[in-house]
Parts: C-alpha cells; sequence; structure tokens
C-alpha cells in the first residue's frame, strides 16, 4: 500500500521502503549505490535505515 501523502508523522523515517521508487533512489543516491543494489541489501538486511547505510558502506568498500 502506497504512502499517503497528506499524513505527516515520523514514524517510518527510520525505514526505507522497497514499494516507493522514490524512496529508493533517494537513499541509493545517498549511499553511493544503484537502486538494484538497495533492493538487494533490503531483501538481505531488512529496511532499517541505519542498518542499510551501515551495509552499503561495507558494500563500497
Amino acid at each position: 500500500m502506497a504512502d499517503d501523502k497528506t499524513k505527516r508523522d515520523f514514524l517510518d523515517r527510520d525505514r526505507v521502503s522497497a514499494d516507493e521508487d522514490y524512496e529508493l533512489r533517494h537513499f541509493a543516491n545517498k549511499v553511493g549505490l544503484t537502486v538494484q543494489q538497495v533492493r538487494d541489501l533490503i531483501k538481505q538486511h531488512g529496511n532499517d535505515r541505519k542498518t542499510l547505510a551501515r551495509e552499503a558502506e561495507k558494500l563500497r568498500g
């Protein structure tokens, strides 16, 4: 289900939604990976933003 853009809260700021292309693109640009690499990381490690950032750093070297 898509995010309701009219409801503004901070409950999911610590997560990256694999269903929202704009979130994947933004996170991929931020950490220097491709969107597909971010999708793969989400499949392996879940969608917690801190965990994904840590794993992205390992992946980049």
